[in-house]
């Protein structure tokens, strides 16, 4: 009997000895989380993923960005982090050791730096053996769907360039089949780029002008279409209005061109002279001379110093002109102000001897020495 009490009394002792071991093999691990700009973040997700046999474990950081986590199992782990559901951070291998509280931080100011020389040194192709070390499976595998993703994008963009450059040197050459061939090929590869478009639109007006007919139509429409999906994608750009205005001239859909033409003045206040003046020009080609005359007008209120526009305005006036019963011809107000202005500007501009031919039928003499206000002026002889 006492044998036997003995042999109870060891097993028991056996039992304790042994439950004190399995205390001991249990550990904790705590640490904090910061933001990009250090400041804690509270309710972070942090999860212990034992990696050398089943177990998960986690925890919430507290208002401060600090979490602890009691009990764990010795072992080896990969501990990460979320926020707002998505992983932001992570670290493989992180070992539990004996009666300690293993310590593991995150910062994602750090994680973002270190994701950025990850994803730079995979596209150069020089990722070293411990950048991949520490990479985990998910970003290994996500790191190469980004690389096959950029391969193809180089691979498209380059075919995107071929057709684009390709299309812009047969545009130039006056090749417009070719040039509507190889920019056409471009905006089905992106057609997101609205400077492929607006090539296109001129290619198609400029192939337009060879044909007749319904073929011509059918070019203005086509052009007329990638027009609109240029200043769809680029709306502010002035250039885009005036060069589609320009085309629907030459369609005759006056209305329409000057209402680009008038966007285009708006979106582009320093070159608004320029764009009033085509105005003008559209207008005084479709016989309307009093809408020119406004319009020349405006060119002039944007830019006093624009020759050619004062020269337009004083010829647009002209219709204007009266003779008194005596046979005297009587010019209407600012159109002498505006021939004399050109002259100023322009002495021998292109339209020099037109302007004196209108002043001396207006005037019945002319000025023969006019000089430019805003040439350099010479320095005195000493």
């Amino acid at each position: 009997m006492f044998a036997r009490l003995r042999a109870f009394g060891l097993l028991v002792a056996v039992l304790l000895f042994a439950g004190s071991i399995a205390r001991a093999q249990v550990t904790s691990m705590e640490g904090d989380v910061k933001d990009e700009n250090g400041a804690g973040i509270k309710g972070a997700v942090v999860k212990i993923t034992r990696t050398d046999m089943k177990g998960n474990y986690q925890v919430k950081t507290d208002k401060k960005g600090h979490y602890y986590y009691g009990g764990l199992p010795m072992g080896t782990y990969r501990v990460s982090v979320e926020v707002d559901g998505k992983e932001r951070d992570s670290v493989n291998n992180v070992k539990t050791h004996f009666g300690d509280t293993v310590e593991q931080s995150f910062d994602l100011r750090q994680a973002a730096q270190r994701n950025a020389q990850l994803q730079a040194a995979a596209s150069s192709g020089q990722l070293s053996k411990d950048q991949e070390r520490g990479m985990t499976a998910e970003q290994k595998a996500a790191l190469q769907a980004a690389m096959k993703q950029r391969e193809a994008a180089l691979a498209k963009n380059k075919a995107l360039n071929d057709a684009y450059n390709t299309g812009r040197e047969a545009l130039e050459a006056k090749n417009y089949p070719a040039a509507i061939e190889s920019l056409q090929k471009a905006s089905e590869m992106d057609a997101t780029q609205s400077v492929i478009w607006i090539s296109l639109a001129e290619a198609y007006v400029g192939d337009a002008a060879t044909k007749t007919g319904a073929d011509q139509q059918a070019d203005y429409d086509k052009g007329f279409a990638a027009f609109q999906k240029a200043i769809e994608l680029k709306p502010d750009d002035a250039a885009f209005h005036n060069n589609y205005a320009l085309a629907l001239v030459k369609a005759k859909k006056l209305d329409e061109a000057q209402a680009e033409l008038q966007k285009a003045a708006a979106l582009d206040p320093p070159n608004a002279a320029k764009y009033y003046y085509n105005l003008g020009a559209v207008l005084t080609n479709a016989g309307q001379s009093d809408a020119a005359a406004q319009a020349f007008k405006k060119a002039i209120e944007a830019n006093p110093n624009y020759a050619e526009a004062q020269y337009q305005y004083a010829v647009s006036l002209s219709a204007k002109a009266t003779t008194t019963p005596d046979g005297k011809i009587v010019p209407p107000p600012g159109m002498v102000e505006a021939l004399n202005k050109y002259l100023e500007l322009a002495p021998t501009g292109p339209n020099a001897e037109g302007a004196k031919a209108l002043l001396q039928t207006m005037q019945g003499s002319v000025e023969t020495s006019y000089q430019n206000p805003n040439a350099p002026k010479k320095g005195k002889k000493k």
